[in-house]
């Protein structure tokens, strides 16, 4: 559903008995056997010290005996800044190195430079994409270098829009409406996957899901068996689950449709608008800091002149899109139990195809956030495909490939810096603004400031 996860720290360790010098070699054994020094207790259990590279470990250790939820965020915040100034230094990084040994070879030839200006900075974001590495050897960021790939898909489809050679090809990336398809595709994979096959999900995005999806996992259980053409193998607990709520239901073993599994006895329209007030109340909580610390942090000058305009603008930001939001949940359940009820049947690719008008909901959104939450979803959906495609033997080569999200992150990077250097008209002018500064480069304030002096 659309939108963007350490272990104890602080913890004292065990105490321990004070600590003997061991005498070495023969002495050694001649001092057990004697009983001078006694057989040690076999040790207890040690506490898994924390993942990460070793200053985040030292950091931790490092941190006061605070408790442990205030550790973890503080520990995770530290951990994010190291990961995006090692990203960042490693982009500027390899661009540089690259311009550097460009302009030492092109002193020697003005004829070698104008020959490789079209694909040095291809190359520069190939060099820059394993700065991931930085990040740790055994830490895999597969959705954001996935992510990164649709964003550079997207720069590389409008320049092909704009050459006179790819043009016709990309005419029908010119739709309009192709960010809301891109969701509907999106929303096909990823539901499908929360209902049948939550372990091709990320940990974070799956918590997400079950948040917002608003069933337990016993009635997801269900729904997947009855889908999955399974026996049922707990429907008293699903019972159980109902009635420790106050519903009083009983489910026949055998049904045809998951209707009375997903929203017991309520008709499928009633628990459509109840399902929609709920989740409104669980969306608000998750767009307000969205839309209000922008605006106290970008638009603070602002505020002091034109507070109720800035503070209007967010307050009914928030609105539309915990709208948008509360119907893409409730429509997921909607559509699945329409299908099921038309067809008066329950399968895989029914649930699929169910799912499949749930991105309609986007057209809710603002046109601007669209594609950036279609992109977003889709590259969720593209890892939770590829791990399914994995899990069922259809990818072989894929599990021996181990840091797959570098190459993907490599080719993101590489399309991103060849778009910057060759064709700029392409971004969008925040993310230009952003990467300029990123990479040094003079606004055109600053350009005129230097003609004046």
């Amino acid at each position: 559903m659309a939108h963007f996860s350490n272990g104890g720290i602080g913890a004292s360790a065990p105490s321990s008995p004070a600590k003997v010098r061991m005498p070495n070699g023969a002495g050694l054994q001649k001092d057990v056997r004697e009983g001078v020094i006694s057989r040690p207790d076999p040790p207890e259990e040690a506490e898994t010290p924390p993942s990460g590279p070793p200053s985040l470990r030292s950091l931790s250790s490092a941190l006061p005996q605070l408790p442990e939820k205030d550790s973890k965020w503080i520990l995770r915040l530290v951990e994010a800044s190291a990961k995006g100034f090692a990203i960042g230094a490693g982009l500027k990084g390899g661009l540089a190195l690259f311009s550097v040994l460009v302009r030492l070879r092109s002193r020697r030839s003005v004829k070698f430079s104008s020959r490789t200006s079209g694909w040095r900075s291809l190359l520069a974001g190939l060099i820059a994409g394993p700065s991931m590495l930085l990040t740790g050897p055994k830490t895999q960021h597969t959705s954001l270098a996935i992510y990164i790939l649709m964003r550079a898909t997207v720069l590389a489809s409008r320049c092909g829009i704009k050459s006179q050679r790819f043009g016709g090809v990309c005419k029908p990336l010119t739709w309009s409406h192709g960010d809301v398809f891109l969701m509907c595709l999106a929303s096909s994979q990823i539901l499908s996957a929360y209902i049948l096959k939550q372990d091709s999900l990320p940990s974070s995005y799956k918590s997400f899901l079950n948040k917002h999806g608003g069933k337990d996992a016993l009635i997801l259980q269900g729904v997947s068996e009855i889908a999955s053409n399974m026996p049922f193998s707990n429907l008293e607990g699903i019972e159980k689950y109902y009635k420790s709520i106050g519903v009083h239901v009983k489910l026949d073993p055998n049904m045809k449709v998951p209707c009375s599994i997903v929203h017991d006895n309520q008709s499928c329209a009633g628990h459509f608008i109840k399902f929609l007030f709920q989740e409104y109340g669980r969306a608000v909580p998750v767009y307000l800091p969205v839309y209000l610390v922008p605006a106290l942090i970008v638009h603070r000058q602002g505020l002091l002149k034109m507070h109720y305009k800035i503070l209007g603008k967010s307050l009914l930001g928030t609105a539309r899109s915990s709208l948008f939001l509360s119907v893409y949940c409730a429509s997921a359940w909607a559509w699945t139990c329409l299908l099921f009820r038309i067809l008066q049947r329950c399968n895989i690719p029914m649930v699929a195809m169910g799912t499949f008008p749930t991105g309609l909901a986007l057209l809710i959104e603002k046109k601007s956030r669209r594609i950036e939450i279609s992109l977003y979803c889709l590259a969720r959906a593209i890892e939770s495909f590829s791990t399914c495609l994995a899990d069922a033997g259809l990818l072989p080569q894929a599990s021996k490939l181990k840091r797959a999200d570098v190459v993907v992150f490599s080719l993101a990077t590489a399309i991103i810096m060849h778009c910057y250097a060759q064709e700029r008209e392409v971004f969008r002018s925040k993310y230009l603004n952003v990467l300029d500064w990123v990479f040094g480069v003079p606004t055109s304030s600053d350009d005129e400031d230097r003609k004046k002096s």
